[in-house]
């Protein structure tokens, strides 16, 4: 039998999220700097002979079906070399809803996994655009590089981004993505900046006000953030909440004043994520 593959699921934020405008689709054109953290979930993988896909433990709220982890194991069944299953648990650390590409990153990494133990032989941009039929974030996930990224999210630009430390605050609600983006109020016409541009000056998030007006808990957790640092900002359409510390103490300091009631880590801005050495 062979042994199981054990990989992780990397957390991403969006350093930046700039909404450019909706397209006749329905989706919206965006342009965001996704940065790789070393913390997040973790899955293991282990063959089975009679070629069901099982996946264990359940997610509250979520069916199977729906489960973005048995979805991207169905994608690539059909692609085996031979018809074998798989078992697939999940060690769930980052929060749902919290935007920071959990559910994204476990497909991408259940992609890679199940790429070499099924030997489907697929390349990894043939990998990102299954991904892509998955989630928007699952290709960046897929490529795993700190990335700008523009379209959807799809059209990808590998970043080298300065090694730093994040202090992530996630507090107890989850936030809606498609609410955000449906809603009237949300801010669609920025304009398109350069990577180089972003790199000298940064950027903003279009999403942050308007979650902050709609979840209280939210603009409680970044207006606590902001007592101590500058650059308090919300990844994605949130819950989650981080800041940048040039040093891990540093970010460990506001780390052990935070609140018990919410969610919070630190750990390190990443530009290669380990599970992206498999996908070639």
């Amino acid at each position: 039998m062979t042994q199981p593959l054990i990989l992780p699921a990397p957390a991403k934020l969006n350093l930046c999220l700039h909404i450019l405008g909706r397209r006749t689709d329905g989706y919206h054109e965006l342009q965001t700097a996704f940065q790789l953290l070393d913390y997040g979930d973790e899955l293991r993988f282990s063959c089975r002979k009679d070629g069901d896909i099982r996946l264990a433990p359940a997610l509250a709220g979520v069916s199977l079906k729906d489960n973005l982890i048995y979805r991207a194991a169905a994608a690539l069944h059909p692609l085996a070399s031979d018809p074998t299953g798989v078992d697939i648990h999940l060690t769930k650390r980052l929060p749902m809803g919290g935007g920071l590409g959990g559910g994204s990153s476990n497909a991408a990494t259940t992609l890679i996994a199940l790429n070499q133990l099924w030997d489907c032989g697929l390349d990894t941009p043939t990998l990102q655009a299954i991904g892509l039929k998955l989630g928007a974030d699952v290709p960046v996930f897929v490529g795993g590089h700190s990335a700008w990224a523009e379209g959807v999210g799809e059209r990808l630009t590998p970043l080298e981004l300065p090694e730093r430390w994040y202090l992530v605050i996630t507090p107890n609600t989850a936030v809606s993505t498609a609410g955000v983006f449906c809603h009237k109020d949300l801010t669609r016409d920025t304009a398109p900046i350069t990577v180089a541009a972003f790199l000298e000056r940064g950027g903003k998030n279009d999403c942050q006000s308007l979650v902050r007006k709609l979840y209280p808990e939210v603009d409680k957790v970044l207006i606590w953030l902001e007592n101590f640092v500058s650059n308090a900002r919300m990844s994605g359409t949130g819950a989650s909440v981080f800041a940048a510390f040039d040093s891990k103490a540093d970010a460990l300091e506001i780390l052990r004043q935070t609140p018990e009631s919410w969610s919070s880590f630190v750990a390190r801005g990443v530009n290669q994520s380990p599970v992206s050495q498999m996908g070639d």
